[in-house]
């Protein structure tokens, strides 16, 4: 069960390779097909930008599914917080050490 408060249960920090994102401009997979996306995710494993589970694709998730990566972050202006998948849990950015957006 997902809470709506950020913790810092997640026990794969030691995963965190790539803290900025290969880039900002949009999902890639999105753009190749001519798809859209709502909000941008960048893997804290390997740095792949993908789009958020409210977005058509969900394509942060499915490079989850696809990898075993299970960290990232948003790259939304304003926006620092982190995510690990396997743990479900939310990792905020002062955990990550992470800028904001």
């Amino acid at each position: 069960m997902r809470t709506e408060t950020m913790t810092d249960e997640c026990t794969h920090l030691d995963q965190v390779a790539v803290l900025e994102p290969e880039n900002r401009e949009g999902c890639p997979e999105c753009l190749a097909l001519g798809g859209t996306w709502v909000h941008l995710r960048s893997c804290l494993v390997c740095g792949q930008v993908g789009c958020c589970d409210s977005s058509p694709a969900k394509h942060a998730t499915a490079h989850f599914k696809e990898s075993g990566h299970p960290l990232m972050r948003s790259v939304e202006p304003g926006e620092g917080w982190g995510y690990c998948y396997s743990d479900d849990a939310m990792i905020s950015s002062t955990t990550l050490g992470t800028r904001k957006y």
